[in-house]
């Protein structure tokens, strides 16, 4: 795990190294066991290294015999199948890593077909004088990249260009629209101008640092359902998820897990448990009094039933307002997604001990968790509706005229890319969903979250294997009698009934509306004079709506206080402040 970045001068001159090591200190963070820099004559990597695997030769770039170079970020966890494969003489490290570059070397960019990881990594090949940009079919990692009259740039976190001083700050305004409607953003355009993201799946390829190839690796079958039946299922999901926990667990380093009181936490751990010969270390996120529901009770049984070391990390309401400015400002590509906040500091007290946290991510999207899809499948005269068809600020009268214009357009562009093949409305809504909501909230804000403590997050649900055996899986197993997640529950119900997998879950809430309620007349007028609140809303109108109480009066103040403290950072290049009243401060 690492960050890289790197550049290409397009006139075939050398490498701005000043510019380089803008690149790699604004990406230290991401890599405190190390540093890595390489230069060949327009083209220019650097790497900072969290070190999990082969901790004593994989330090990067990494080079193969004919003289091309690699930086990567992430894991490739099938790496010693793979060596059974390639030429074993050749390897000069026990890295990962090192499995992709000759990967390439042999079977050019459709040999990371055959990867299973989560990665983004920059190949120079100099055989045939090309740079090569790849990233995870799920988008687990991030690559960011800008084109410039003189350079090709890319890094791991968008704030890299930024502050290299390769691109402005200046707001997309659909792409805010999208947030401020669903909280995340769609597509290759992220919304700082200029940046770009590579999508889930897409390799590049570029020549004097131009894009001349496009490709896009697609996990997720558009072949429809197979027909299992539920005993067979059962048995060929525990075969697979079994395989997938163990490859995730390859690391030279001790790893832990963040448990919840849901079913896809809860499968992780049982499975877990039944892999390691130690006690598991279970972290889970406990908030004080509050009207929300709590999990921890559940949690403590699941986690005592596998006789793991559970720890609970308390997230007050002092914590909201302290830890929230620097929280928003990691989120450089922006998702208001209160979950950003308990796994921030789950990373935190994790990072204490660990280097390596496992985590259920994935697990709806697969498997036909959330509310939504049921509502997706059912008749529009029986009460179906359209996924994502309303928005946070849709009955909110605070924003400007033209504001939200198109705030819709990503998400339908989406629907209509994904809905293809035999694939029933189920999973044309889960493929949504991993196209954008996945890779651009909960994989970011792992990312972001856990990378801001020098911690790796792993993710088993999202593994190549898993999603080919979730997507030919018929509807019947996923969704049943109203119930998601059907087949997952049932296997938890078999390995670990202590789990309660068909008890009615309330889902993951984190109290925000009512913490920002409790400081309302406070904090209503602080929002609304923000620069990037003015742009948008009416600031009487701002302050009257955070001294209004209801849940989506509470949404969209949540909203806006995550805006308002994102842009101070991201776009006004400002501090973020010891706490959020010090932050929002004229």
């Amino acid at each position: 795990m690492s960050g890289i970045a790197g550049i290409i001068a397009r006139d075939g001159t050398g490498v701005d190294v000043a510019l380089l090591d803008r690149l790699r200190d604004a990406l230290g963070h991401r890599g405190p066991d190390g540093d890595g820099r390489y230069i060949k004559g327009p083209v220019g990597f650097v790497q900072t290294r969290l070190a999990i695997i082969d901790l004593d030769t994989g330090d990067q770039p990494l080079f193969h015999e004919n003289g091309s170079a690699l930086v990567a970020n992430g894991e490739i966890y099938n790496y010693l199948e793979l060596r059974e494969n390639l030429c074993k003489a050749g390897f000069t490290t026990g890295s990962d890593s090192e499995t992709a570059l000759r990967i390439f070397a042999r079977d050019g960019v459709d040999g990371f077909d055959h990867l299973r990881g989560m990665y983004a990594f920059a190949i120079h090949d100099v055989v045939d004088n090309q740079v090569v940009l790849c990233r995870d079919p799920f988008g687990i990692k991030q690559v960011y990249y800008v084109e410039t009259p003189e350079y090709f740039a890319f890094a791991s976190e968008a704030q890299a260009l930024v502050a290299a001083g390769l691109v402005g700050r200046n707001v997309r305004e659909d792409a805010r629209a999208e947030l401020l409607q669903v909280q995340f953003t769609t597509g290759t355009d992220m919304i700082l101008d200029g940046i770009k993201r590579l999508l889930p799946g897409e390799t590049i390829v570029l020549r004097n640092g131009r894009i001349v190839e496009r490709r896009r690796r697609q996990v997720l079958s558009e072949r429809g359902a197979t027909g299992n039946r539920l005993e067979n299922a059962l048995n060929e999901w525990d075969r697979i998820f079994e395989e997938s926990v163990r490859l995730h667990q390859r690391s030279d380093v001790d790893y832990a897990m963040f448990l919840s009181g849901g079913v896809d936490s809860a499968s992780l751990l049982g499975m877990m448990q039944r892999l390691n010969e130690r006690p598991v270390t279970a972290y889970t996120a406990a908030f004080e009094a509050s009207s929300v529901h709590d999990e921890r009770a559940l949690a403590r049984e699941v986690a005592k039933a596998c006789d793991a070391n559970h720890i609970e990390v308390m997230f007050s309401e002092q914590d909201f307002w302290t830890l929230l400015p620097e929280v928003a400002a990691r989120m450089d590509d922006p998702a208001a997604d209160y979950a950003i906040l308990p796994t921030y500091k789950l990373a935190q007290e994790a990072a204490r001990d660990f280097k390596v946290v496992l985590s259920g991510e994935g697990g709806d999207e697969l498997f036909g968790g959330y509310g939504r899809y049921r509502s997706v499948m059912r008749p529009l005269l029986l009460g179906g509706r359209v996924m994502r068809s309303k928005g946070t600020f849709d009955k909110i009268d605070v924003l400007r005229p033209g504001v939200l214009e198109g705030w819709r357009d990503g998400i339908a562009a989406s629907e209509s890319r994904e809905n293809r093949g035999k694939r029933s409305r189920l999973s044309v809504a889960q493929a949504v969903d991993c196209s954008d909501w996945l890779p651009n909230d909960l994989l970011l804000k792992l990312d972001r979250m856990l990378m801001a403590h020098g911690l790796e997050g792993r993710t088993p649900f999202l593994d190549p294997m898993v999603a080919e055996f979730a997507f030919q899986l018929p509807d019947r197993l996923k969704v049943r009698k109203g119930v998601g997640k059907f087949l997952l529950r049932s296997w938890l119900e078999r390995c670990l009934p202590m789990a309660q997998p068909f008890a009615r879950k309330r889902g993951f809430t984190v109290p925000v509306a009512e913490w920002i309620a409790a400081q309302g007349k406070r904090l209503g007028p602080l929002v609304a004079q923000q620069a990037g609140v003015l742009e948008i809303a009416d600031p009487v109108r701002v302050e009257r709506l955070f001294n209004t109480p209801g849940k989506r009066e509470g949404a969209a103040c949540w909203h806006l206080l995550f805006f308002a403290l994102w842009h101070q950072v991201n776009v006004l290049g400002h501090a973020p402040g010891k706490d959020v009243f010090e932050a929002l401060a004229p």
